[in-house]
């Protein structure tokens, strides 16, 4: 891309980050992210009463989560590319309103399959509208705003979820789960009408990128071969061909994918995009977050409801200290702490703390009270993802070269929607293999070997985080290095 060309969109693509305009920008694009993100978890706590209301099995019960956590992170680099091939208002508008259309869907779903359809559908659109969230937001905020404004934007994207456990309650008690979808509604009519009033129209390219249809078909089935692959060892075993084979074809698919990105003439992902430090350790740390972030909140909201016989509405509450203490420091960690330490310490120190307050949730028994059983661990959690979420989200596009920023933005919302898709397939295969296997020896005391199947699902979480902080203190480097280069920072820049 010519650096006039460049300079043609900025012009029409960004605001004037002095103004107020750019803030109520931020305030429609975190509400955009907010939706997004909420969706991977308000159907939690509805779990029990959809289960219960459609008539699947606890081992099905994970595809009303990843259906759209798979979806979503499979045809999110897709939706990167064709962002910048439509335009990012324009996909910003089609996208949201694809997304209501699935959610009504979803609403009014009369079995297992047609709803997972709908989840489905709603992270189809939910991988185009993310990249031009986030491309806005990269592209808008440049300078000393850009730390400010990514701070509060973390701080909403990486709460969404503990608020999608909190609706998800507070609409299942008073109304009817199906409203944890038909809600997108009134949210995503709202988004519409500012968006077209807020969001700049962007100038069209001199040249008009084109699709990687190789790099899609390779990415999408790869990922989706390894999320079933940990679906199935609940039913056949870790060990059963099905299984093996289902796992290693993923990792072939994705090998294969790496590999024609570095030929194709306009990739899907920019292999440059990855291999600075910093950006791929953005990737890396909301993927093996994700993992653990949404095993958590599986567990802990069948937990509070099937062993300490909370309502949804109780259930949703129980997590708001946890999303509490997860805005104040991500909001901390991405506006204060990181341009004073740079990333490396803050992003080590937030998943030694995910795992410390993960390890406290194994002790949990049948007997074990919210304050002293759950409570602590969920502010120590909540402070770890803060942590994480904060930097990563700036890490993940900074130093981005403009006709990448796509790539880049899709990227980081990927990494979590799949390691969300992939964590949420792997512990609950954990964790019902468990509770059967504590089952086989103690039928008698089906509670009790729920709470131990979760445990052990806890522990592996703790594995997880464990390896976060080591994977990412080794590739994130030491120091601040942080800002504009090849004018990725600058107004003229803005694409």
């Amino acid at each position: 891309m010519s650096e006039s060309t460049v300079t043609d969109r900025a012009r029409v693509g960004s605001a004037d980050p002095s103004g107020s305009r750019p803030w109520w920008m931020l305030a429609v694009l975190s509400l955009t992210q907010l939706m997004l993100v909420l969706d991977t978890t308000v159907m939690n706590v509805a779990l029990p009463s959809v289960q219960a209301d459609l008539g699947f099995t606890s081992g099905d019960r994970h595809w009303v989560v990843t259906a759209y956590a798979l979806v979503f992170g499979g045809v999110l680099l897709a939706g990167g590319r064709l962002s910048d091939i439509l335009g990012r208002k324009r996909m910003l508008l089609l996208a949201t309103t694809g997304f209501v259309l699935a959610s009504v869907l979803g609403g009014l779903a009369n079995g297992f399959v047609m709803l997972v359809i709908a989840r489905a559908l709603q992270g189809f659109f939910g991988a185009l509208l993310a990249p031009a969230t986030l491309s806005l937001m990269a592209t808008t905020f440049v300078g000393r705003t850009r730390g400010k404004a990514f701070g509060i934007f973390s701080a909403v994207s990486s709460s969404g979820s503990a608020v999608g456990l909190l609706l998800g309650g507070l609409l299942t008690e008073y109304l009817d789960w199906r409203w944890c979808l038909l809600v997108n509604v009134v949210i995503g009519a709202a988004l519409l009408a500012a968006a077209a009033v807020l969001v700049p129209a962007q100038a069209a390219a001199s040249t008009r990128p084109r699709l990687d249809v190789p790099g899609v078909i390779t990415s999408v089935l790869g990922v989706l071969a390894l999320v079933y692959g940990c679906s199935a060892a609940e039913r056949d075993g870790w060990t059963s061909p099905v299984t093996l084979g289902l796992l290693t074809l993923g990792l072939v698919l994705i090998g294969l994918f790496v590999w024609v990105e570095t030929r194709v003439p306009q990739p899907l992902l920019p292999m440059r995009v990855v291999l600075d430090r910093n950006r791929g350790g953005a990737y890396l740390m909301v993927a093996i977050a994700g993992i653990g972030m949404f095993g958590v909140f599986l567990f802990l909201a069948y937990h509070l409801q099937e062993v300490l016989a909370f309502t949804p509405l109780m259930t949703g509450l129980a997590f708001l200290p946890m999303v509490l203490s997860l805005v104040v420091m991500a909001i901390v960690a991405g506006g204060i702490l990181l341009p004073r330490t740079g990333p490396r310490a803050i992003v080590v120190g937030g998943f030694l703390l995910t795992a410390l307050g993960t390890s406290l949730f194994t002790n949990l028994t049948v007997h074990s009270g919210y304050a002293a059983g759950i409570l602590p661990g969920l502010l120590i959690t909540g402070a770890g993802f803060g942590l994480i979420f904060g930097p990563a989200m700036n890490l993940a596009t900074d130093r981005v070269d403009p006709a990448d920023a796509g790539a880049a933005s899709a990227l980081v919302n990927a990494g979590q929607q799949v390691g969300a898709a992939i964590g949420t397939a792997l512990l609950n295969t954990v964790a019902v293999s468990a509770m059967s296997s504590y089952l086989a020896d103690h039928p008698d005391v089906s509670g009790q070997a729920s709470v131990h199947g979760n445990t052990v699902a806890f522990w592996v979480t703790v594995a997880v985080f464990i390896l976060g902080a080591l994977v990412c203190g080794l590739i994130v480097r030491p120091g601040r290095q942080m800002g504009p280069t090849n004018g990725a920072a600058t107004p003229a820049a803005a694409i």
